[in-house]
């Protein structure tokens, strides 16, 4: 299946955190989205693999993804190397998404900069030809490079090249993330397990925050940033949209 619209990250409930109000928005647009994990989350201190699992595809509904996959790599021991980047490349080829988002290229958890750096360097390397592929039945894979990677803001604030206005999605977005209820505030998880950084009210209240700070600069209630490595271009002022007026 062709997408529009590929995010990757490394723990299922990234994506949510990060870029799944852009994905709502995209599909809204008529684009094919989806997501693909590269771990099981499997060493969060709360919850299971298994749950996250579960987890991860009820909040695959909400965003109305065309498909979700886990590459079932290591979580905390993958690492940016060939074995792992062939791994991302023939999942990039497979689906031939135009964008990418991707994790941040640097933040508090170290999972998502090295991600974030693996996910750029296999975007670029699986345009590449004589890097050789097969799919899942054994089938030569053709190379495929997207246009663009975008990488999320996440804990650690950067300052965004661009804020993409989600106001239209937002409570679907927070209803994607609350999907994950061993992993963020939830009256109705009730298992007696440690409260983590991201487990209370008040990550839950930082998230909103964020959102609304990036909306601010552009003048609308909720925004996702986005940094970017790679020159944007336009051709016409016309698609600068003014939303501060």
């Amino acid at each position: 299946m062709k997408l529009d619209i590929l995010a990757i990250a490394v723990h299922p409930d990234d994506v949510e955190l990060g870029c799944s109000g852009t994905l709502l928005m995209e599909k809204s647009r008529g684009k094919k989205t989806g997501v693909v994990d590269l771990t099981r989350g499997e060493l969060g201190t709360r919850g299971t693999a298994e749950l996250r699992a579960e987890e991860a595809a009820r909040a695959a509904i909400l965003l109305q993804l065309d498909v979700r996959e886990n590459l079932g790599m290591a979580d905390g021991f993958f690492r940016n190397d060939e074995e792992h980047q062939r791994r991302l490349i023939r999942a990039i080829r497979k689906y031939r998404p135009e964008i990418v988002l991707a994790n941040a290229l640097d933040d508090r958890h170290p999972d998502h900069g090295r991600a974030g750096h693996l996910i750029s360097e296999s975007c670029f390397l699986s345009g590449l030809r004589k890097i050789e592929t097969v799919d899942s039945d054994g089938l030569a894979q053709e190379h495929w490079r997207p246009k663009y990677v975008f990488h999320c803001i996440q804990d650690r604030y950067t300052q965004p090249s661009f804020v993409y206005d989600i106001t239209p999605v937002f409570e679907t977005k927070l209803a994607s993330i609350r999907a994950y209820s061993s992993q963020f505030h939830s009256t109705g998880y009730a298992k007696d397990e440690p409260q983590t950084y991201i487990s209370t009210p008040e990550f839950l209240n930082s998230i909103i925050g964020r959102h609304q700070m990036l909306g601010k600069m552009i003048g609308v209630p909720y925004a996702e940033g986005f940094i970017t490595e790679k020159m944007i271009g336009i051709r016409d002022f016309d698609d600068l949209v003014r939303l501060d007026t």
